[in-house]
């Protein structure tokens, strides 16, 4: 997408025009040769956004004895990026405005050297500023964005200053009550990338969704040179192709390969895939496997799967903070993994690199979404520009990924023909990138027919989706109209059912009638979840379950002042670390399937 350099002067003026995104970002920055700058930052509190029309980017200091501003980045506040300011003072644990970010580092510039400026995320619009100048913005908190810097990096003494904004707006995505706490700052990682003049841009390498022997492969140099030789090897499987670029600079191949081990959650083999061109090498450790839906099945390598998932926001609850180190992913895979899962459901946005390449290291399929929760503007054009833009982010940052799974396009939308033809374009959009994936969206729709004493859901949009996805919280925000041995399903049939939400919420160490719903005790949540395992059975379609949440998680939603306290009190496990009664119900259920 297009970079904006003039731009409006203030923040309001940005609800009515749409940010414009970066252009996509290289693939696999990981493998590249970097610059770090994470680190501790600068930073300036703008809660009244003055520092733009004070031009605080351009770090003036005050020379002669009439010449004095009114700010400074050094020897004031300090942030660890990557992070969350929320986490790192407490009058920022709720704070939404706008803060800056600033630092200074020295580069080593070569001839025929191209830079590029990379920002995992940044939550949620920001501006980034070079040595005074603009070099553009971006939207979205959730997905990187890069700048290219050639021309504007300094031997010494580079001065790099970020506006970040995290106020929410009716026209942002997500929109402004979400459930879960709104963290702001650079929450990833920044790397000044160093490239040839003439460099890999891209690359597709996967499995042929069925062929378990066929590999697709589709390179694509950074700009439009013919002819040009492209290897990619692949050393274990002795792999060694060669490519030519057509007049877009773009290769394409299909070949065979023989004794491939395909990946699964059992047995998540990986291997060194290798793509070179002129002396530039990029490599990186991938999965293949095949994956597919046929009638109400989901099949990888041509088995027919349950998945036994749970999901978890990118947050590490005992510091009440954003997740964003390799170290965070540990913590957060490391409990799915004991529960029995072989999925994880990345709600609800696309989390950080970390966790997605660790998690196909350990063996989950993965499920990633961009944040259309609820309240979106579904009539707003400048809004499903950004969610396209988000798309085209999120999958063209993991598609080589082998582990991913589903897209998810959204969660709990009403139906409406604005909201349909959103949807549609989304799912266009991700497959105009990668039509190998499964996609899905989650639905708060099922309901109870008394006559026909069965859960059904009237919405025509499921079958445009390959998965269906229901969130259902019977017992919690639904009562039972029947006992759970007679909640008879009727939903999405002819495709598989995911359910992608269950449960209900508990205080840790809490005790209570286990009948009570207001007792807010672990024995209420457990007999919960019994009733809902119970109810499992009687869904012929269930090919999926996802338990809501796999730990409990900040919330500006909950407001009980003895049993919330500012958290969603529904994880298995608490904020903590404890794990609740419900947890060993679900690893026993999950240990009981194959």
């Amino acid at each position: 997408m297009k970079i904006k350099h003039y731009l409006s002067k203030t923040w309001s003026l940005l609800i009515l025009l749409p940010f414009y995104l970066s252009a996509q970002t290289m693939t696999n920055v990981h493998g590249r040769k970097v610059q770090v700058l994470n680190g501790r930052w600068n930073a300036i509190i703008d809660q009244y956004a003055q520092g733009r029309k004070n031009e605080i980017y351009l770090n003036k200091k005050p020379e002669g004895k009439t010449e004095f501003y009114e700010y400074a980045f050094k020897h004031g506040l300090r942030l660890n990026v990557p992070a969350d300011w929320n986490s790192q003072a407490p009058e920022l644990k709720y704070y939404e405005g706008t803060v800056w970010y600033a630092r200074e580092f020295d580069s080593q510039r070569q001839a025929g050297k191209r830079h590029f400026l990379y920002f995992g995320a940044v939550n949620y619009r920001c501006r980034i500023y070079l040595n005074g100048e603009q070099l553009g913005e971006h939207e979205g908190g959730f997905t990187p964005f890069q700048f290219e810097v050639t021309d504007k990096l300094l031997e010494k003494d580079n001065f790099l200053a970020v506006e970040v904004d995290n106020s929410r707006s009716p026209h942002a995505i997500p929109a402004m009550a979400f459930d879960w706490w709104n963290y702001g700052g650079i929450t990833r990682d920044v790397f000044l990338i160093e490239t040839p003049e003439l460099f890999i841009e891209d690359y597709f390498i996967r499995l042929d969704k069925h062929l378990p022997d066929h590999i697709d492969a589709e390179i694509k140099l950074s700009q439009p040179v013919a002819g040009a030789r492209i290897n990619l090897r692949i050393p274990e499987l002795r792999i060694n192709q060669t490519l030519r670029t057509d007049a877009q600079g773009k290769a394409q191949l299909t070949f065979k390969v023989e004794k491939l081990q395909r990946w699964s959650p059992a047995a998540p083999k990986r291997y060194e895939v290798v793509v070179a061109h002129a002396g530039e090498e990029i490599s990186e450790e991938m999965a293949f496997r095949n994956l597919w839906v046929k009638g109400e099945d989901i099949f990888l390598n041509g088995e027919p799967i349950f998945l036994k998932a749970t999901s978890f926001h990118e947050e590490i609850p005992q510091r009440q903070g954003r997740a964003f180190s390799e170290a965070d992913a540990v913590m957060l895979l490391s409990e799915a993994k004991a529960l029995g899962c072989n999925m994880i459901r990345l709600a609800h946005y696309p989390q950080n690199e970390h966790t997605v390449r660790l998690a196909e290291k350990m063996g989950f399929l993965l499920w990633q979404e961009i944040p259309i929760w609820q309240g979106i503007n579904f009539d707003n054009t400048k809004t499903k520009e950004k969610a396209q833009g988000m798309i085209r982010e999120m999958v063209g940052r993991d598609k080589n990924r082998g582990a991913i799974a589903f897209w998810g396009v959204a969660n709990e939308t009403q139906p409406s023909p604005s909201r349909n033809s959103f949807l549609l374009d989304l799912i266009a959009q991700c497959k105009s990138i990668d039509s190998t994936r499964l996609i899905i969206a989650a639905f708060d729709l099922v309901k109870f027919d008394r006559q026909r004493q069965l859960f059904v859901m009237d919405d025509p949009f499921v079958k445009e989706l390959d998965v269906v996805a229901v969130n259902k919280y019977l017992g919690w925000y639904h009562p039972w109209p029947v006992s759970p041995d007679r909640s008879l399903w009727e939903v999405a049939r002819g495709q598989p059912l995911i359910i992608s939400e269950f449960g209900g919420e508990a205080l840790y160490g809490q005790t209570g009638k286990a009948d009570m719903i207001s007792s807010w005790s672990e024995d209420y949540q457990a007999r919960l979840y019994a009733d809902n395992l119970e109810m499992f059975k009687h869904i012929p379609n269930l090919r999926g379950t996802a338990p809501w949440i796999l730990f409990d998680f900040r919330s500006p939603f909950r407001f009980h002042p003895s049993n919330q306290e500012g958290w969603n009190r529904k994880g298995l496990v608490s904020d903590q670390g404890h794990r609740k009664k419900a947890w060993y119900l679900m690893k026993s259920y999950y240990e009981s399937i194959p």
